[in-house]
């Protein structure tokens, strides 16, 4: 249980600068879509802001978990395992969530599409930490 907390952790630290990472590229690269997040259907209160800086550990923590009991059946080298982690990740939780955010809210398939692939790729980074730290 330890190692899997630590890779969680681990995992977690990494996924957060990932995602800063993803937000400033978004804005950069992206003005357009960035602009949606000005939208009501967004909550942009202060004290919420914390969440964000949360929820790379809370989903770490998670796929640690998920890594666990499922790492005895990926195959392959290391690159390999990343992807495919990531890939059941996506298909098992990203785009069910993602479509119902798309069916529930008022968002652009862009913006949705963005969230998807940001899924995909914090399941595949999850994955190569985990393999790497021999989890």
């Amino acid at each position: 249980m330890k190692k899997t907390i630590i890779a969680g952790f681990t995992a977690g630290g990494i996924l957060l600068l990932f995602s800063l990472l993803g937000l400033y590229l978004t804005i950069w690269l992206f003005p357009r879509l960035a602009m949606q997040y000005f939208n009501p259907a967004f909550n942009n209160q202060a004290n919420r802001y914390l969440l964000y800086f949360i929820h790379p550990f809370v989903i770490s923590l998670a796929l640690s978990w998920f890594w666990n009991r499922f790492k005895g059946v990926l195959t392959g080298s290391f690159l390999t395992k990343g992807i495919e982690f990531g890939l059941v990740y996506m298909i098992s939780a990203t785009f069910p969530t993602m479509w119902l955010i798309y069916s529930a809210m008022s968002v652009s398939l862009a913006m949705v599409g963005n969230w998807f692939l940001f899924g995909l790729l914090q399941g595949i980074i999850a994955g190569l930490v985990f393999e790497k730290m021999n989890q």
